[in-house]
């Protein structure tokens, strides 16, 4: 099958959550035999990485996007009179549907797969000149509206309005979606369950195409255990820090958790690694008596987790799944998270992970873990083992053969 998969993006390198799942989505795809043409947002520093696309893609459209505060007061403004989410606004770049018109027009297109709910726009409308009309998957790294819900209940009360205005409106857009595509898929239970919500808040018919629950996966065979240091009181944390839900979460155990954990070992140190972190968190890092290293963005990441006893993944809002717990299992790293942070992932509290949600509790779950080397050792080994035997991209991606089957065997 042809498919034109369109990013938000650019999916290499593989460094963040999205790039994960969909560089390995694309490597599946690849080798199941699909030619791939694809379409994606790219940032001036992504530029280097285009060729190693072509590993993967037959063809790839590169379209210029560039964010700015003043260009998202605009997009903010022009979402307040047509209604839709200012995340959809943002993103609906005339160059990019220009695109998508010129490869949908010029050759058959069997798949459009957009990749995140603000390139399914762009599966429609399309001019076709006489070529078939392309399926429409649309692939939910999450259920965005949750994520605007979960942090309107942290925010400061000023944001809450808007949050709560963008909150409805996105719920709405993607209950449409959902009704409008012939497949979604799902990276988790709980996703999958909040889309058909928005579904039932978007038309009161629920009679959608199925969605499909297709984990995001890792690839354990690169990804190795690293050895630690056995003496280390190092905790290690990571994400990519100019997304929000990764900002408030670290801020809430730089404010609320570390100075518990201090207060009962003060050699203990953090290391923040993380893309563009807030202002905030940067004073915080260079502060001599935080005990908090900042090493900002890092490659490779090895040594880091070589350094640390442990990782921590504070989490108070967001949606889909933490692909960096996957990789801290991945490398035999224990790991410390919260409810929310373990959702879609299949490990059970003291046998592969440790889940707390206080400050007081998630501080104790570190405290112990630091000072109990055979907890340590428990977790690495049965961690290791669930992301090889069940979140492993060979064998997770096998689902996704089943709906592209299905939309081979009802094409026109």
């Amino acid at each position: 099958m042809h498919i034109l998969f369109l990013t938000q993006i650019l999916p290499y390198p593989p460094t963040s959550g999205p790039k994960v799942k969909t560089w390995h989505v694309l490597r599946y795809l690849s080798q199941r035999g699909h030619k791939i043409t694809l379409a994606s947002f790219v940032r001036p520093e992504e530029l280097p990485y285009i060729d190693a696309l072509k590993e993967v893609c037959a063809a790839i459209h590169a379209v210029p996007i560039h964010r700015s505060y003043v260009n998202d007061a605009l997009y903010f403004l022009r979402s307040l009179i047509s209604k839709r989410p200012f995340l959809v606004e943002r993103d609906d770049l005339s160059s990019m549907r220009a695109v998508v018109q010129q490869v949908v027009s010029s050759e058959p297109v069997d798949v459009i797969h957009a990749d995140q709910l603000t390139m399914a726009q762009f599966g429609f409308p399309l001019e076709l000149n006489g070529c078939k009309k392309p399926a429409l998957i649309f692939d939910a790294h999450n259920a965005v509206w949750t994520i605007t819900e979960r942090m309107k209940e942290n925010a400061p009360f000023y944001l809450k309005p808007p949050l709560w205005l963008e909150t409805k409106r996105i719920k709405q857009y993607e209950g449409k979606i959902v009704s409008d595509f012939n497949a979604t898929l799902a990276v988790a239970e709980p996703d999958r369950v909040a889309l058909m919500d928005a579904v039932h808040a978007y038309t009161r018919n629920g009679s959608v195409a199925p969605i499909s629950v297709i984990p995001i996966a890792v690839d354990t065979w690169q990804t190795r255990p690293v050895p630690r240091d056995e003496n280390s009181l190092n905790i290690l944390t990571m994400g990519t820090l100019y997304y929000p839900p990764n900002a408030d979460g670290i801020r809430w155990f730089l404010q609320e958790v570390f100075p518990l954990v201090r207060q009962k070992i003060p050699r203990v140190t953090l290391t923040i690694v993380g893309k563009n972190p807030p202002r905030d968190i940067v004073h915080r890092a260079a502060d001599s008596q935080s005990g908090v290293p900042d090493t900002g963005c890092v490659d490779p990441l090895d040594p880091y987790f070589a350094k640390s006893a442990l990782m921590v993944i504070p989490v108070r809002a967001g949606g889909g799944m933490r692909v960096r717990i996957l990789e801290a299992f991945a490398r035999a790293m224990p790991v410390v998270t919260t409810t929310i942070g373990l959702e879609g992932i299949e490990a059970e509290q003291d046998r592969e992970v440790l889940v707390e949600d206080t400050p007081a509790t998630f501080a104790n779950a570190v405290l112990n873990l630091l000072q109990d080397k055979e907890l340590q050792n428990k977790l690495a080994v049965n961690s290791r083992w669930l992301v090889e035997t069940k979140y492993d991209w060979r064998v997770v991606l096998a689902e996704l053969d089943r709906t592209y089957q299905r939309l081979a065997s009802t094409a026109p």
